[in-house]
C-alpha cells in the first residue's frame, strides 16, 4: 500500500482594530481599523492567496489530480475577501470547483471558544460550515480547531458534531516515544480520526525556507522530497500543516518559495510508492493504530505547543473571561450588529497580541502585530470591550 503525503493550509486574517481610546467608550461604537484591514487583505491577496493559488491550480491539472490539497479559511477571512478581494475569493472557488481540493471546518470567527464555552463553539462551527457551503460548495467532513487546539474532550465535542476527522499538532510531550506520522483515535470516542502535523518538515517550509543560517538552506524539492520518503520508510502519512500565508508572504517571492511549490509535487510523485491525499481521504484509507491522549489542550503554536501564546498571561486571561461574561447577553440580544462586533472580537489575534513571550518566539509574535506593546493591545481590546459591554447591558435592560 502506497504511504500518504497529507498538505493543509490555514487562511485567517482578523479584523484589527484601531485605535479605540477610554473616551470613545459609550459614545462610538466602530472598533475596525478599515485601512489597516483593506491594506493587508489587498496586499496579502497580492502575494499569496491569488498566485498561490493559480500556481495551484495549474499543478492540480498538470497532475491530474494526483495532486490534493486541503484549506481552512476562516470565516472573517472570507469576509474580508468578499470586501477587499474579491477575485481571491473567486481563486479559492476555483480550486473547489477541481473536485480535488478539500475545505474543512473551523470556527467561524478563528476563535477559542472551545476552551470556554461548548455552546458558542459549536455555534461558530454551524456559522462556519454555512460560509463553506455557500462560498465553496462543499459540506465539510473534517475540522481544524483555532491554532489546532485540541485536547480529549474538545475532540469529543467535534466527534458529537458529526465529524469523522479532525487535525491538530504531532506535540512531542504528548507523543512521547511515538511518531506523528501515523493516524490516530480520540481518547474519548474512537470515531474521530486524527491527523497530526509533523512540525518540523512543516517548519522547514513555514520558518527556515528562507533562512541562510539554516543548516539545510537551500531548500530543493528534490530535498524536501527525499526527506518526506524517508520519514515514510517505517511510517504511513506525513501531514505538512502550515499558514497559507508562508508562500509569498512570510516567505517573499524572491525566496524562490513558488519555484519551489512549483517543483514539489512532480518531485513527490516521483517516488512510486508515495501519494497525495485530502485529510478525509487519509483517513479513510488508514488503519488507526492507537488512541492519543490528550488531557490539556495542545496547539501548533512556539515551543510549548500549548496555549499560552493566547492565554499565558493575567493580561490575556482577564480579557478572555470578561469576552465571555457578556456572551449570553449578546446572544439574546437580537442586535447584528453588536453579534457581529463580538464574533469579531472573538479572533485569537487579539489575545496573541498581547502575549509577553521573547526570545525564540518573539519574532513570530511580532509578525502583523499592530501594537508597539502587549499592554496596549490589552488597553486597546478592553476599551472596545467595555463599550459592547455597555451595548449588550442596554439590550438587556
Amino acid at each position: 500500500m502506497k504511504k500518504t503525503l497529507c498538505l493543509y493550509f490555514q487562511v485567517h486574517q482578523p479584523y484589527r482594530l484601531r485605535q479605540y481610546r477610554f473616551f470613545d467608550i459609550g459614545k462610538n461604537h466602530y472598533y475596525f481599523d478599515d485601512f489597516a484591514n483593506k491594506t493587508i487583505m489587498s496586499r496579502v491577496a497580492s502575494r499569496c492567496y491569488i498566485p498561490a493559488n493559480k500556481l495551484m491550480l495549474d499543478l492540480i491539472k498538470k497532475y491530474d489530480g494526483a495532486f490534493k490539497i486541503a484549506f481552512s479559511v476562516s470565516g472573517i477571512a472570507m469576509e474580508q475577501m468578499e470586501q477587499y478581494a474579491p477575485e481571491a475569493l473567486e481563486s479559492f472557488r476555483q480550486l473547489a470547483d477541481t473536485g480535488h481540493v478539500e475545505f474543512l471546518a473551523e470556527t467561524y470567527s478563528h476563535s477559542l471558544s472551545s476552551l470556554i464555552s461548548p455552546r458558542k463553539f459549536k455555534d461558530q462551527i454551524s456559522m462556519h460550515v454555512k460560509a463553506v457551503e455557500k462560498h465553496f460548495g462543499q459540506k465539510p467532513r473534517a475540522f481544524r480547531n483555532t491554532e489546532l487546539i485540541y485536547s480529549d474532550t474538545i475532540g469529543e465535542m467535534v466527534a458529537g458534531l458529526g465529524f469523522t476527522t479532525m487535525l491538530t499538532e504531532g506535540a512531542r510531550h504528548i507523543l512521547g516515544w511515538k511518531s506523528p506520522d501515523y493516524l490516530y483515535v480520540n481518547a474519548l470516542n474512537p470515531k474521530l480520526k486524527l491527523l497530526l502535523r509533523n512540525f518540523r518538515l512543516s517548519d522547514d517550509i513555514a520558518f527556515r525556507f528562507s533562512d541562510r543560517n539554516w543548516g539545510d538552506w537551500p531548500l530543493t524539492a528534490e530535498k524536501y522530497a527525499a526527506w518526506i520518503a524517508g520519514a515514510l520508510e517505517k511510517d504511513d502519512i506525513v501531514n505538512i500543516f502550515m499558514d497559507y500565508e508562508s508562500f509569498g508572504e512570510h516567505q517573499t517571492a524572491s525566496s524562490g518559495i513558488f519555484n519551489f511549490l512549483k517543483a514539489l509535487p512532480g518531485m513527490i510523485l516521483s517516488h512510486a510508492d508515495l501519494e497525495v491525499l485530502t485529510p478525509s481521504q487519509a483517513t479513510q484509507k488508514h488503519q488507526p493504530i492507537a488512541p492519543l491522549n490528550v488531557p490539556y489542550a495542545i496547539s501548533w503554536a512556539d515551543e510549548e505547543r500549548d496555549i499560552s501564546a493566547w492565554l499565558g498571561n493575567e493580561l490575556q486571561k482577564e480579557a478572555f473571561a470578561d469576552l465571555y461574561k457578556i456572551e449570553n447577553q449578546v446572544r439574546d440580544s437580537n442586535d447584528p450588529e453588536l453579534q457581529r462586533d463580538f464574533r469579531r472580537l472573538q479572533a485569537s489575534d487579539h489575545f496573541y497580541y498581547m502575549c509577553t513571550k521573547f526570545f525564540s518566539d518573539g519574532d513570530v509574535h511580532k509578525y502583523f502585530n499592530p501594537y508597539d506593546t502587549p499592554y496596549e493591545a490589552f488597553i486597546n481590546y478592553m476599551n472596545v470591550l467595555s463599550d459592547i459591554t455597555l451595548r449588550a447591558t442596554k439590550k438587556k435592560v
